[in-house]
């Protein structure tokens, strides 16, 4: 079957030979009609030879100097042959003719100079719409072409595309300005050109990512380049006298008989950058599956709103487990969203999204709202989740003071979570908000601590409540002696701050053993229970509670059978 573009581009130079044809077509029209004015109007004596000038403007406009300067010749000699008066047959002198052709001469040579410098002016700015100017590379403009010819006249040979992006050009842009910038950009392009060595062209896409395209490629060649330009990008470089070393993130894709057009390609390779990205890989080659799972994404975040506002959010709560009296000493509320169907999706699949976009605002409205009213029915409190976009928005804090004042409920049975990976985001503006918390008397817990930066000094310097160790390191507690060394320097480190620790993922009655003997405060995980609905979690607390077994017998009872 062929192709839209295919069929566009092949009535694209038949259009060009037909316009050809229709322009000489014309000219000859003109001369004809133009001589034929000028011979029944009396001959060469009258006015009406200047008629002939048409043609000749005519043909400087569409072929320039050269086509001015033979339509001129052309209609003077035929004006030669013209009597000077028709009704007497009285003929031209030669002096006569000459003149006339000098004259066409004259006007058509300067309205071709005229047209010729103004279609070389046209052609130099079609040129300067495909070069970026700030960096003197090709643009996005070049690359569709190169890439939709590219695709019209592989003959079976795969396009390799890929995108590479300066992660850090916004800390350059902040620091030396929009020159230093370009410079930079320049100076990779540059760079990437010297790695590829005539194999591909290289392009700026946009402010901080480049494209690289391959004419002729295959999955093997395109790691292989990508491996070179990363190894390129180690290389410390010299933008307007300071040195610094440019931090690359990359992502390709392979045309394939079902590529449709050049935007398709582009926003393959992007896909896959963005993959890389959010999997905090240096590389990401392109698989479909990356598509269908960023519209599942986008289809999501399209329905938060709605689904805010349909109460289809609900937090459900996992039990903390004192491990000094095996009692419940508190939960962690744990968003849910349950589809119409009655299916439900859990945060991994929205909320990092959600995390990037204003919506967070109101999502962490709800959890809060849900975690105070739910705070004073439980024992020990409820501990919630919050971004690094909340904890760097101004107006959390407030929203806080006002929920804490209407719930009624005192605000030590609140409890804020933070990875250390949104706190070492902004660690300045990340340490005054968890004082402004600490201020409310709400505690604040560092969750999946040894995960992220793991800096000890930060600790110290910050007002916690509390400690949450990542389920990584009680995951080997039973089989590893290193494990259990390593988490019990953690425990120490914790105490030695006045830190209350809670271990994560505890999963069986051994893991729960060696935390005991280890001194740790807290634990939570499916040993005792999963996150459960309010409903479910109210009735699993009171059985816990009131049982004569002991309470670590009945959560293990409970976990199981739930």
């Amino acid at each position: 079957m062929t192709r839209p573009a295919s069929i566009h581009k092949q009535w694209l130079e038949l259009s060009a030979t037909a316009q050809h044809a229709l322009r000489l077509t014309v000219l000859a029209v003109l001369v004809a009609v133009g001589w034929l004015i000028v011979y029944f109007t009396g001959g060469t004596a009258y006015a009406y030879p200047y008629l002939m000038l048409i043609p000749v403007i005519l043909a400087a406009a569409w072929y320039q100097l050269a086509g001015a300067l033979v339509s001129a010749c052309a209609v003077s000699l035929l004006l030669a042959f013209m009597p000077l008066d028709v009704a007497t047959s009285e003929l031209q002198t030669p002096a006569n003719w000459l003149v006339r052709l000098g004259l066409y001469l004259v006007l058509g040579g300067v309205a071709g100079v005229m047209f010729q410098r103004l279609h070389s002016a046209k052609r130099h700015s079609l040129h300067a719409s495909y070069i970026d100017s700030r960096s003197g590379l090709p643009n996005y403009l070049a690359l569709e072409e190169d890439l939709s010819k590219g695709l019209e006249g592989n003959s079976g040979q795969a396009l390799g595309l890929m995108v590479v992006r300066i992660t850090d050009i916004v800390d350059l842009l902040e620091t030396l300005g929009a020159d230093a910038s370009d410079e930079l950009v320049s100076a990779i392009g540059q760079r990437l050109g010297r790695v590829v060595n005539g194999r591909a062209r290289i392009y700026r896409f946009n402010g901080p990512e480049l494209m690289v395209l391959l004419n002729s490629a295959d999955h093997e060649v395109l790691a292989k380049v990508a491996q070179d330009v990363l190894s390129a990008g180690e290389e410390n470089l010299v933008i307007q006298q300071m040195p610094m070393r440019a931090q690359l993130i990359l992502g390709y894709t392979l045309s394939t008989p079902g590529t449709q057009n050049a935007r398709q390609l582009i926003h393959e390779a992007r896909v896959a950058m963005f993959e890389a990205s959010n999997q905090q890989r240096s590389c990401s080659a392109y698989v479909p599956a990356y598509r269908k799972r960023t519209m599942q994404a986008i289809w999501l975040i399209s329905r938060v709103r709605h689904g805010l506002e349909n109460n289809q959010f609900e937090l459900h709560f996992q039990p903390k487990i004192s491990l000094a009296d095996n009692s419940v000493c508190g939960c962690e509320g744990l968003i849910r969203w349950r589809q119409e169907d009655g299916q439900l999706i859990y945060p991994g699949h929205f909320m990092p999204k959600v995390e990037k976009t204003t919506l967070i605002t109101p999502v962490t409205r709800f959890v809060t709202e849900q975690a105070l009213t739910m705070a004073a029915h439980v024992p020990g409190g409820v501990s919630i989740n919050v971004s690094a976009r909340n904890l760097l928005d101004n107006d959390f804090i407030e929203m806080l003071r006002a929920l804490i004042s209407q719930e009624a409920v005192p605000a030590s049975r609140l409890e804020v979570e933070i990875t250390e990976s949104a706190l070492m985001a902004d660690i300045k503006d990340g340490s005054r908000s968890i004082r402004a918390i600490r201020d409310l008397g709400v505690g604040v817990s560092i969750d999946d601590f040894g995960t992220g930066f793991s800096s000890f000094q930060y600790l110290r310097h910050l007002p916690l409540s509390g400690l949450k160790l990542d389920r990584v390191f009680v995951m080997d507690l039973e089989s590893d002696v290193h494990a259990r060394k390593l988490l019990g320097c953690m425990i120490d480190m914790g105490h030695a701050l006045g830190l209350v620790v809670t271990a994560e993922g505890v999963e069986t009655r051994g893991q729960h053993d060696i935390l005991v003997q280890l001194g740790c405060d807290q634990a939570q995980g499916f040993l005792y229970s999963p996150a459960l609905p309010i409903g479910d979690y109210e009735r699993w607390c009171d059985d816990f509670m009131h049982s004569d077994r002991s309470a670590l017998s009945l959560a293990v009872e409970s976990g199981r059978t739930l």
